[in-house]
């Protein structure tokens, strides 16, 4: 008898066992929509029901008549993919006083990063480039919202970017003792520490690599917004990290470094701002795509004359105010591939949908506007597999509004509804 139940208590340990590690079922979604934009080259669909399971979309039907666990009702919206932002800072916020970077511990960014990467995700914008940050705070959130423990896009992290001695990026406007401080060992000269350089940061975890090549507008400078780094740095710098399997991303104003970077086969420009015809055909050739940051000036106009920049700062604002005013009308005359990215952090995380507008001003239609910011920049990302559009087997990254966006791309300044990666951000 005690063999029988000693059998028995083991079936039933056993059995418990391979319950407990079986999977559990997923839960199937169903997205209830008024219409459904797939692609921004395709027109918007008559009433579609979505079904999600896993993160993923597995099906798009017409009609609401498909079973599934649980249902979302958007039938009054217009549903279609999560809108993609090539240029962001999420661990900052706007601001022009530069010395907290001696009085804020690095930490700090993460903190400030949870903020705004759900006030981001709520914009809809569901996958971010994350364009330069502190030595670990962009891999932390990257791998907070990756595994739902803080509500935000998906991120692809650059981390710190490289950059020369005393440049764009270094850090600069304290005493030389501060500065030696504060470095964060990015800094690079010549083609051999700065190959070393790109290693250590793909090493560390970077999924792109950013660097500073030319000067900037919102560091302690006012010399230069020219190039910053030889040519065959730059080369090291490219060739390195497309040996690594990673893409180059290269914050450049003046005309002659954006030229020389594309040629030195940099992938994409960031700004670009003095963009001229002889930069413009090197890009062009080279396949170099111009990721403008129109609300990047936007942000900082705002501050003009209130205390908020040094005065080297604002001087360097007002000269630029112009450029950037035709910046993608320009680009697009020249043949330029213009892609979406707006400079988050230097304005107010959450607007990143008003640059969708202002690139429509400069001449772009609606539907090439929302496909530079899905379509477009997930093919930068290298993801156009995976996102950009709503297809079976893409990631659920959806968002839904009111209106059709292909007819009027501003409605996506107010977003109702947003699902990253099949988690719905509240």
């Amino acid at each position: 008898m005690n063999t029988i139940r000693k059998a028995l208590a083991a079936g039933t340990a056993l059995a418990a066992t391979l319950l407990a590690a079986a999977p559990a079922l997923a839960e199937t979604v169903a997205i209830r929509a008024g219409s459904v934009i797939t692609d921004a080259a395709a027109e918007a669909s008559g009433p579609a029901t979505i079904l999600v399971e896993d993160g993923k979309i597995v099906s798009i039907t017409p009609g609401h008549s498909v079973k599934a666990d649980r249902e979302i009702d958007l039938k009054g919206k217009t549903v279609l993919p999560g809108l993609i932002d090539l240029h962001t800072h999420l661990t900052g916020d706007p601001g022009g006083d530069f010395w907290k970077e001696a009085v804020e511990p690095e930490e700090w960014g993460v903190v400030v990063g949870a903020k705004n990467a759900r006030i981001t995700a709520l914009a809809g914008f569901t996958t971010v480039r994350e364009a330069g940050s502190g030595q670990e705070t962009a891999f932390s959130l990257r791998r907070g919202t990756a595994e739902g423990l803080i509500p935000g896009p998906r991120i692809v992290a650059a981390g710190p970017a490289l950059s020369i001695i005393g440049g764009h990026g270094d850090t600069n406007g304290f005493t030389p003792e501060v500065n030696a401080l504060l470095d964060t060992g990015f800094n690079c000269t010549g083609v051999v520490e700065c190959a070393a350089k790109v290693r250590l940061a793909s090493q560390n975890g970077s999924d792109v690599i950013k660097i500073t090549a030319t000067g900037g507008v919102l560091s302690q400078q006012g010399r230069g917004l020219e190039a910053h780094f030889t040519f065959d740095e730059m080369k090291a710098i490219a060739d390195t990290a497309h040996s690594l399997g990673l893409k180059v991303m290269a914050h450049a104003h003046g005309a002659r470094g954006i030229e020389q970077a594309a040629r030195a086969g940099i992938d994409s420009i960031e700004h670009g701002t003095y963009l001229d015809e002889a930069a413009a055909k090197v890009m062009r050739e080279k396949g170099v795509v111009l990721v403008p940051t129109l609300m990047a000036l936007e942000g900082v106009s705002e501050g003009l004359g209130k205390g908020v920049y040094t005065p080297v700062v604002e001087a360097k604002i007002r000269a630029v105010q112009p450029l950037m005013n035709s910046l993608v009308s320009r680009a697009r005359q020249y043949g330029v591939t213009v892609v979406f990215g707006t400079d988050a952090g230097v304005y107010q995380h959450g607007r990143n949908a008003e640059e969708l507008g202002l690139m429509r001003k400069q001449g772009m239609t609606d539907r090439e506007v929302l496909a530079s910011a899905t379509t477009g920049a997930a093919k930068v990302l290298g993801m156009e597999s995976q996102i950009g559009r709503l297809a079976p087997g893409y990631s659920a990254d959806i968002i839904a509004v009111s209106g059709d966006p292909l007819k009027d791309v501003t409605v996506l300044e107010k977003v109702d509804f947003v699902m990253v990666r099949g988690r719905v951000i509240e």
